[in-house]
């Protein structure tokens, strides 16, 4: 920016701040601002005002630029309030320049508006790369998060294990599936895997052919996998398409699965309340005789 122009911006900031602060709430109830607060509003507005000044005197303008763009990221605003700034920032502050000026021709006005320019422009550049840069690695963490919920290895007693899958399964998710599978059947020394698919909206050949794999995966590391959560339309699915899940168990539901996986590895469910209710009759009876 020019010099002078520059000055003019700086030394008049109070009163460029105010028109654009204006102009700025005057959008408020028209667009994805308007369930925000106001006090939250007002004070977003300031902080993003204080950046741009900082920024047009070049006092580490590239740090808060940085902060602010993740800010508004973790607002959950878009990219267009940033963009919609500094387009507002741009007309108020050439119509200030402007009115300060006793003559007006074509030249003064092209020289304003490419100053003004000149500084808007590389700040918009700055702030939108930060906002994608920040934006691209909160979506990554996400991802990160995302699948790691997406197939938990669940240990729920000694030597058997519970993989919940819900939603639909692709390679990606299948790979993930496997590695998870894989890894928590030997750090939990897992005999028995109950891989529960009562969540998996559509069983096709694509995703038989995936958990086949991850169950005979299982079976190579000297493991059973179960395949429970089979519903009525699942199971005339996978008939209908000649699917073979004949090389591993599969159960209708979790409740059944358990209690076979139980059987394999040499326990069972007990009734504690009807045992003890055997154990008194049975003294009843010697102390009878």
């Amino acid at each position: 920016m020019d010099q002078k122009f520059k000055r003019i911006a700086v030394e008049n900031s109070d009163a460029i701040v105010q028109m654009w602060v204006e102009e700025i709430n005057s959008l408020k109830d028209g667009n994805y601002t308007a369930t925000i607060s106001d006090e939250l509003f007002e004070s977003t507005n300031r902080e993003f005002v204080n950046v741009i000044f900082t920024s047009i005197t070049n006092q580490g303008s590239s740090k808060a630029v940085e902060d602010f763009s993740e800010k508004i990221i973790n607002l959950g605003w878009p990219l267009s309030y940033i963009t919609d700034g500094l387009q507002v920032f741009r007309r108020v502050t050439v119509d200030y320049i402007l009115s300060q000026s006793s003559k007006v021709d074509s030249e003064f006005f092209s020289n304003v508006l490419e100053s003004v320019d000149a500084w808007v422009e590389p700040l918009i550049r700055q702030l939108v790369n930060e906002y994608s840069g920040s934006w691209e690695h909160i979506v990554s963490l996400q991802r990160v998060a995302l699948q790691e919920l997406s197939a938990p290895l669940i240990p729920v007693m000694d030597k058997i294990t519970i993989m919940p899958l819900i939603g639909t399964i692709d390679t990606e998710r299948a790979k993930l599936i496997m590695e998870n599978l894989l890894e928590g059947v030997i750090k939990h020394n897992s005999e028995v895997v109950l891989m529960d698919i009562t969540g998996v909206p559509v069983v096709d050949t694509m995703v038989a052919h995936h958990i086949i794999q991850a169950a005979e995966a299982v079976r190579l590391i000297g493991s059973t996998c179960i395949l429970v959560g089979i519903r009525p339309e699942i199971a005339q699915t996978i008939v209908n398409l000649g699917i073979d899940l004949g090389k591993f168990p599969t159960k209708s539901t979790l409740k059944k699965g358990f209690t076979s996986a139980l059987e394999i590895t040499n326990r069972k469910v007990v009734d504690l309340e009807k045992k003890a209710e055997n154990i008194e009759k049975m003294i009843d009876s010697l102390q009878g005789e």
